[in-house]
């Protein structure tokens, strides 16, 4: 159960003309992951997902320049069509992370996709917690809004296709 609190945590909802089928697929499927998880120019050059509680969420993100960006976590809720949740303050097997200096964050977080059918789209939302305020902050001013919907909207037209 999720709990919003403005002070330490970030959402972000749209309505999609996409199946939910689609949206999770594209989510869960490292082929179908890489192509939109991060707003262009940046591009997801890795990604391993073990679909399970627990289970390894991986991603290498590479700027424009050509610096890669791991982010390494562990899935906590997979309810298929519905709900993935995961965080990146624990590693696959629940095992607590170190912080994540190098990483795509410095900061941890848990990060919930919600999805529920709307007509013949899907009704997104994206939720993400932090620990603090200070992290929410940072995650704020990264960009989150602009990022987080640039790269739903790459999500949408690459499902378009699939």
């Amino acid at each position: 159960m999720n709990h919003f609190d403005p002070k330490f945590d970030l959402t972000f909802e749209r309505i999609v003309e996409v199946p939910k089928e689609l949206i999770w697929k594209a989510w869960t499927t490292p082929e179908h992951l890489m192509p939109w998880f991060c707003p262009l120019p940046w591009k997801t050059i890795r990604c391993e997902i073990d679909l399970c509680p627990g289970g390894r969420f991986r991603t290498v993100m590479q700027s424009p320049e050509g610096k890669e960006f791991p982010g390494d976590g562990c899935y906590l809720e997979v309810i298929q069509n519905e709900k993935l949740t995961w965080t990146n303050a624990l590693l696959p097997g629940f095992r607590p992370a170190p912080p994540q200096a190098g990483g795509s964050v410095d900061f941890h977080f848990t990060a919930t996709i919600q999805l529920a059918t709307h007509g013949t789209g899907t009704h997104y939302t994206a939720t993400v917690i932090h620990g603090n305020e200070a992290d929410r902050d940072t995650h704020d001013r990264m960009g989150f809004q602009e990022g987080w919907g640039k790269a739903l909207d790459q999500l949408v037209e690459y499902a378009k296709k699939m």
